[in-house]
């Protein structure tokens, strides 16, 4: 009889659980729509109305067969940023950053990461915590307050999200340092 009784306690926390997991997704597209992610990270197109999210490829980061030209001359200053049509380039004193595809999957997303890459990244400012220097316009100075719980809705949130395979190229040094090299 104990046994029983233990499995049917076990099976009442089941439908609790589900809800859980259900309100941490809940929370974690609320996050990631609040936080912007989709600004940087989803390729604008030209739409009926004007730019548009292209939402077919949702967090995908910069579409990898949008080869970006060199800049020949940033504006002068106070001028200092520069950004693709898609809105997923940016030039800048640190060279060119490329949004990252923040979609699962495992060989161009975040697929193959843990919670734990995840959170270190965010909290670091580092690649995998790290590795290379996260870019701007990524504003990890301000992401870096989303609490423990916080990091891990976004990140269940992004597991859940269709996986969309697009290799991003990796960032490119300002024009000065590589003129050094």
């Amino acid at each position: 009889m104990n046994a029983f009784r233990l499995i049917a306690a076990a099976l009442a926390l089941v439908p609790t659980l589900a809800v859980a997991d259900d309100a941490q997704l809940v929370r974690g597209q609320y996050l990631v729509t609040t936080a912007g992610c989709n600004d940087c990270h989803t390729p604008m197109i030209v739409g009926a109305n004007g730019p548009e999210r292209d939402m077919t490829r949702m967090l995908s980061g910069h579409p990898e067969q949008l080869v970006m030209p060199p800049l020949s001359a940033r504006p002068d200053a106070p001028w200092e940023t520069v950004a693709s049509t898609t809105f997923t380039a940016w030039s800048g004193p640190w060279g060119v950053s490329f949004t990252a595809n923040l979609t699962p999957d495992p060989d161009t997303g975040l697929g193959r990461w843990t919670l734990k890459n995840f959170k270190d990244t965010i909290r670091t400012g580092r690649h995998l915590g790290r590795g290379r220097e996260i870019l701007p316009p990524m504003p990890i100075p301000m992401y870096r307050h989303f609490t423990d719980e916080d990091l891990e809705a976004i990140f269940a949130y992004l597991q859940s999200i269709p996986a969309v395979k697009n290799r991003v190229p990796e960032p490119l040094p300002p024009p000065a340092a590589v003129a050094a090299q």
